[in-house]
Formats: C-alpha cells, sequence, structure tokens
C-alpha cells in the first residue's frame, strides 16, 4: 500500500556526504524551497530513511568505506521511490557512468557546481519524483475490480463536476465575469480549442475546469500542466510521454499527459513561456493530432480538446517574434478574457465570504464577518495579485483577528498607505484629494503607475521600461527614488 503524500509540501532533499562544511553550504541552498535533511555518513543517512519520507537523495560519489555509487544501489534496493542523485568532484566520471542503471541515478553533478544549477536541478528531481507517484497511484487504481473501478470513478466525477462547473465561478449579476462566463457556457459545447487570457491569480485553470464539464467529455479526464514549470525535456516527457532510455533519468517508459487524457481536456497553462523549439513540437500535434514519445519510433492517434492559458498579450507575442503565429491560430479557436480583480470589485465581497468560510475549517477559527470600513478598502485597492493575494491577505487579517469580526485596523499596511490606491476610479478620486502641492501628488501617481507594471511584468525590467516609454537607466532612477526595487529582474 502505498504511503499518503501531501504533495503541496515542500520536497524533502537528504543530502549525504562526510564534510560538513559542504553539507551546511548545500542546505543553506537549498533552504527556501526544500525541506533539507543532512547526513555525514551512510549509516545517518539509512537512520534518516527508515523515519522520514524523502522525495531526493543528493550524495557525494567519496565517502569513507563506500562509494556513493555503491550507497544508492543499496537504497534503490531498500527504498526505490526517492530520486537519486551523485555529486562528484572528479573528472573521471567512469565509475559513475558504469553504476548509473544498477544505483538508478537520476542526475551527475560535478564539482564546482553553482547554486542556481543545483537548485534546478533538485527541482527537476522533486517533479519526476511527483509523476513517479502519480504513475504508482494510477497503477493501483488500474488493480482495482472493473466494477469497483466504474463506481469509484462516477462518485468522483459527480463530485468534481458539482464543485468544478461555472456556478463555482463567483461572480456578482453585474460583474464583467458575467458576460464572460456566458461566452464560456457557449464554447464549452463545441469541441473548439480555448485560449484563456488574463492576470496571474484570475482564475484561469477554474474557467478551463468549468469549460470541461460543461461540454460533452465532462465524463473523461480532465488533466492540467504548467508548461512555464518545466525545461523542454521534461515538458515533452510529461506531455507526449517518453520510452525507456530516451534521456537521462528516463528508467521506464511513461504514458504522457495527452495519451492519459485521450477523450478528455488537457489544460495547457502558461503556454506563452514556452520554447519556440517546443512550440513547434506541439504545433505538430495539434495539426496531425497524433503524438510521438520520446525515444518511440510509431505515432499513436489521438482526441483530445486542448485549453491553453496565459498571462501575456500572445498577439504582441506574435508580432514580436517570440510565439509561433501557426500556434497561436491553433490555440486560439475561441479567446476568453479573464478581468482582473481591480475591475470587478462587486465580486469581493462575495469571494470574501467564500473565503472566510473557508478559513475557518482552515485555521479552527470562528471569525465569520469583516466590518464595513474594512470591506470599503478592499474594495477599492487595486489587487495586482488579484484573487491569489485577496485571499492570502484575508489569512493574515484573519489570524491577527483576536475578536469575531475583522476590522480595518487589521489591513496590510500595503493596502492602506496612499501609494496602494488604485490609478483608476476611487483610487484617483482619493488621490485627488490628499493633501500636498500637484508635484508631490504627481508623483505618488506615477509611483502607483510603475508599481503596476513592475508587478505585472513580474520585475523583468527591459518590459516595464518598454511598456511606460523609458530607458532603462531612466526608470532604474525612478525605482531607487520611490523604493521599489524589491521587484528583482
Amino acid at each position: 500500500m502505498l504511503k499518503k503524500i501531501d504533495m503541496t509540501d515542500r520536497p524533502t532533499v537528504l543530502v549525504v556526504d562526510d564534510e560538513v562544511r559542504l553539507l551546511q553550504t548545500v542546505k543553506r541552498v537549498l533552504n527556501s524551497e526544500f525541506e533539507v535533511l543532512t547526513a555525514s555518513s551512510a549509516a545517518d543517512a539509512e537512520a534518516i530513511l527508515e523515519q522520514e519520507n524523502v522525495t531526493v537523495i543528493l550524495c557525494d560519489q567519496k565517502m569513507p568505506g563506500q562509494t556513493g555509487v555503491e550507497f544508492l544501489k543499496m537504497v534503490r534496493e531498500r527504498w526505490p521511490d526517492p530520486v537519486r542523485m551523485i555529486l562528484s568532484g572528479y573528472s573521471d566520471a567512469e565509475d559513475i557512468i558504469a553504476g548509473v542503471n544498477d544505483a538508478g541515478i537520476f542526475q551527475y553533478i560535478t564539482k564546482p557546481w553553482e547554486p542556481e544549477e543545483l537548485v534546478k536541478s533538485i527541482r527537476g528531481a522533486a517533479h519526476l519524483y511527483k509523476l513517479q507517484r502519480q504513475n504508482q497511484s494510477v497503477s493501483v487504481e488500474m488493480k482495482l475490480s472493473g466494477a469497483a473501478l466504474e463506481k469509484m470513478v462516477a462518485r468522483k466525477q459527480a463530485v468534481v463536476r458539482g464543485a468544478s462547473g461555472f456556478d463555482r465561478i463567483l461572480r456578482a449579476a453585474d460583474s464583467p465575469l458575467e458576460d464572460v462566463c456566458g461566452a464560456a457556457r457557449k464554447v464549452a459545447v463545441y469541441d473548439l480549442p480555448v485560449l484563456i487570457t488574463g492576470d496571474s491569480g484570475t482564475g484561469k485553470e477554474l474557467m478551463a475546469r468549468a469549460i470541461h464539464y460543461g461540454s460533452h467529455r465532462a465524463d473523461s479526464v480532465f488533466l492540467a500542466e504548467n508548461c512555464g514549470a518545466l525545461p523542454d525535456e521534461l515538458l515533452e516527457s510529461e506531455l507526449f510521454g517518453c520510452k525507456k532510455g530516451a534521456y537521462t533519468g528516463a528508467y521506464e517508459d511513461r504514458i504522457g499527459l495527452f495519451e492519459q487524457a485521450d477523450g478528455g481536456t488537457i489544460f495547457l497553462d502558461e503556454i506563452g513561456e514556452t520554447s519556440p523549439s517546443f512550440q513547434v513540437k506541439l504545433l505538430r500535434v495539434l495539426q496531425e493530432n497524433e503524438i510521438r514519445a520520446l525515444g518511440a519510433k510509431i505515432r499513436r492517434p489521438i482526441n483530445v480538446r486542448v485549453i491553453a492559458a496565459t498571462n501575456r498579450d500572445l498577439a504582441k507575442e506574435v508580432a514580436e517574434g517570440r510565439f509561433r503565429r501557426d500556434l497561436y491560430y491553433r490555440l486560439a479557436g475561441f479567446e476568453l478574457h479573464l478581468p482582473p480583480l481591480r475591475d470587478r470589485p462587486m465580486d469581493i465581497p462575495l469571494l470574501i465570504q467564500k473565503m472566510l468560510s473557508e478559513l475557518q475549517a482552515k485555521l479552527g477559527k470562528s471569525v465569520s464577518e469583516i466590518d464595513k470600513k474594512a470591506m470599503s478598502v478592499l474594495r477599492s485597492y487595486h489587487w495586482p495579485g488579484n484573487v491569489r493575494e485577496l485571499q492570502n491577505t484575508l489569512q493574515r487579517m484573519m489570524v491577527l483577528c483576536e475578536g469575531d469580526v475583522i476590522t480595518a485596523d487589521l489591513l496590510p499596511d500595503y493596502i492602506t498607505s496612499p501609494g496602494s490606491a488604485s490609478p483608476d476610479g476611487e483610487g484617483l478620486n482619493a488621490l485627488a484629494k490628499q493633501p500636498g502641492c500637484l508635484k508631490t501628488r504627481v508623483e505618488q501617481l506615477e509611483e502607483i503607475i510603475i508599481r503596476t507594471s513592475l508587478q505585472k511584468h513580474r520585475g523583468n525590467i527591459s518590459r516595464v521600461s518598454e511598456e511606460l516609454g523609458l530607458s532603462r537607466v531612466g526608470l532604474r532612477g525612478k525605482i531607487d527614488r520611490y523604493g521599489l526595487s524589491k521587484y528583482p529582474e
């Protein structure tokens, strides 16, 4: 029976090395993203593996008594689940290469290593672990009797369909989201590809699920993949599948998501982040309705509806040569744009009420109300992070709340400060009423515009300077003046 693992937890990395200083260095590099356990000997590592669910093992090749390859070979026999990686300072890697298959080593990292590259490698290994666990879960379900499996699937589908329809997309009667949902309902019944655009955190995956469960494919699977989170090789393997030995770490045949979703829907999030080479391969799949797994010679026909999403302006990306025009038209059979939360303040009370109910159960607190003053401020804030930011803000306020009602004094400073006012509607009116000379108030508006653009483009100076018509040097000067350097490039 598989251990139940919550994949929302931070992946656990076990680092094995007899050099204490190296252990400390690696732990410091990985600590921000992973739970890091360290062992200075094979015996210590075995004791940890007996007690902990480990995602990735990073082991040094040179250790007292045995090599890293020998240790990982033993680990593979006793604890086959963790992804195994080897670290070595030797230029002669023959011993490691010879032991790759026996020890099931996913990747060989040479010293000296770069911190960013090490983090990327561990991140890729953690994702491989997640995929392996998902495949194991599918295998377990496949072993159930046919009747039991049909009943289980039917129950799951009934629950998911009820929780994933258009009624789950909260909006007021006068919300601009109402028209978007109306259009989505109409296109759902037609087997067209759909492109959903909108800022991060506006609910693009929620909309994609609603379209799927409003279509004739509702009884088939809905699978999602974040295309911006994986390098090309892993993304191709995840979507199209791979044959054993197709690349380093491909120790078994893997069925891709396109094949798993046959008859259903696949949701490709952050499609605008993909590379030109991957775009060519995806275009071929969409044109021919066939996939070929990495390392395979035979193509397989597929019947999948594709819903893609991006927070970029793909038409602009096409015009500037960063996204293939032919792929854009393949994906945008019907385009839907989700308005940002700042354009639908009438939805905020509904969202807050739902979030309060969920947070009551999560935090075990009886807070169920928010006062009028706090609600007014939350409605007028511009919410660059959209629904996700609203949820995080509400969670923080609920944690700090000592009574049954959330009050305005619990609002964070970045929301209540004059500089956080929205540069439109009520925010402009509030800014116009602030004390100070015209120059001061114009600078406040300039700060708001630059902050909003930095948040929109995630700190990308080139994109912000292009959008605002400023030179990089001029933009840098304004960022320093207004103290906005917390937005990294």
